[in-house]
């Protein structure tokens, strides 16, 4: 993902600037730095760690659960800047914001969007985790992960039950089955290789 030894860390104090951008809409979220330590980590994990000057190497995401999953690396020519194209989980900003630099989402949208990151990254974490170590209980997302046949006739129970609330014009219910189908589909998505990423690409060719 990325050569380490060919960072410049010593022509920045030991450390390198990381500018991190969002992989699917591609808007920069944050700069930061990050030593070393940092990027094994980050490389490691799979998650975004930078370098704080109070508390040394610090997970992105630790306290908040705004994690930063990482989707690429990327030096730049002179070796002292990286690059890294994320999934995020949520705000990058610790005002809330998507990005340090401001954005013109609504609220709104800030929330819906973190909302399917983080379900999104959650199910890729939970696809992550298999197999489980003997006599590890799975979880829900695992097991649906796990069966091919279980997780097709949920999709496919939950589509029936959206289609009935919409039928009946039941605005709550409709809206709590939408969740269910989404859920379901993103994890039968998931468990064949197909990202949220994929889907939004679609959508956003289609706009077009």
């Amino acid at each position: 993902m990325l050569d380490l030894d060919a960072l410049d860390f010593a022509k920045g104090g030991g450390y390198v600037t990381v500018i991190t951008q969002d992989a699917q809409t591609q808007q920069v979220l944050m700069v930061a730095r990050a030593d070393r330590e940092a990027l094994e980590r980050t490389v490691a994990s799979g998650e975004m760690y930078y370098h704080s000057r109070t508390r040394g190497p610090w997970h992105k995401g630790a306290t908040s659960g705004n994690v930063q999953h990482v989707v690429s690396l990327h030096a730049d020519c002179d070796g002292d800047a990286v690059l890294a194209r994320v999934q995020p989980a949520g705000p990058a900003c610790h005002t809330g914001a998507v990005s340090c630099f401001g954005t013109t989402e609504s609220p709104v949208d800030r929330a819906g969007a973190a909302v399917f990151s983080r379900l999104a990254a959650t199910i890729t974490a939970r696809k992550a985790a298999l197999p489980l170590a003997e006599g590890v209980k799975p979880s829900y997302t695992q097991r649906l992960l796990s069966d091919r046949n279980l997780r097709l006739k949920k999709l496919g129970e939950e589509a029936i039950e959206l289609a009935v609330a919409c039928a009946d014009e039941d605005r709550v219910r409709a809206a709590e089955e939408g969740g269910d189908v989404i859920y379901h589909a993103l994890v039968a998505l998931a468990a064949i290789g197909v990202s949220l990423d994929d889907v939004a690409r679609v959508l956003d060719q289609r706009a077009r």
